[in-house]
């Protein structure tokens, strides 16, 4: 792709609507974000069918990473996590991956940030699952784990992998290295990639909070 594309700071380009094929302006706008460097919002609304597109695509990437660290003491709560909108987060013993889709928004917290997110979607499934007793127990069960963590009485690990180098997690008890092509290959990125070696354009959609067991949509 030709880097000369994104030197301005905001101009607009025009397609076809996907739904009704009524001409439709996409409006590119450059930024930058602390932690994240120049990024580009892309946004575009259909007149006439209503259709909305919009995305955030980060416009440097580094070298594909994964960060793990243990939370083993209390203060370790308070690791600052950097999760761009191509960051997968994963807590192996809950069972729980959050994979970005592309409505992922990028954030910095602390891990106990991350965990009242996850919370706030267990609250929400367990609403959903009222009929469900399995569903309604594990997500109860999650809720009581992630609490017990928080109030020290527990040891869970996290871990964040980025294709695009863009996440991170802050501390010294972290344990970084860079993911192999191969592992790289295998995560979603949440957003529009033009991959320059298939010469072909991918679009990542899964947005995810599995408890273990579970089956994402569309596999068997």
């Amino acid at each position: 792709m030709n880097n000369d594309f994104f030197t301005k700071d905001s101009f607009e380009t025009r397609i076809n609507c996907p739904i009704c094929q009524t001409e439709l302006i996409m409006r590119w706008q450059r930024d930058k974000i602390p932690y994240f460097g120049d990024v580009m919002y892309v946004t575009g609304i259909c007149e006439q069918c209503k259709f909305r597109f919009t995305d955030t695509m980060i416009l440097a990437s580094k070298a594909p990473m994964r960060y793990e660290l243990s939370l083993k003491e209390p203060e370790d709560l308070n690791a600052r996590v950097i999760r761009s909108t191509s960051g997968t987060i994963q807590i192996p013993e809950l069972g729980i991956e959050i994979e970005p889709g592309t409505v992922s928004q990028a954030y910095v917290t602390n891990i106990e940030g991350v965990l009242q997110r996850v919370m706030n979607v267990l609250i929400t499934a367990s609403k959903w699952a009222l009929e469900d007793e399995e569903k309604l127990a594990r997500s109860q069960e999650l809720m009581s784990i992630i609490g017990d963590v928080i109030d020290g009485k527990r040891t869970i690990t996290l871990i964040i992998e980025d294709p695009l180098g863009n996440s991170a997690i802050v501390s010294k008890k972290a344990r970084a290295r860079k993911l192999t092509p191969q592992e790289a290959e295998k995560l979603n990125t949440g957003m529009l990639v033009f991959d320059v070696d298939k010469s072909k354009l991918e679009v990542d959609i899964s947005e995810n909070v599995l408890p273990l067991g579970e089956e994402k949509a569309g596999e068997k």
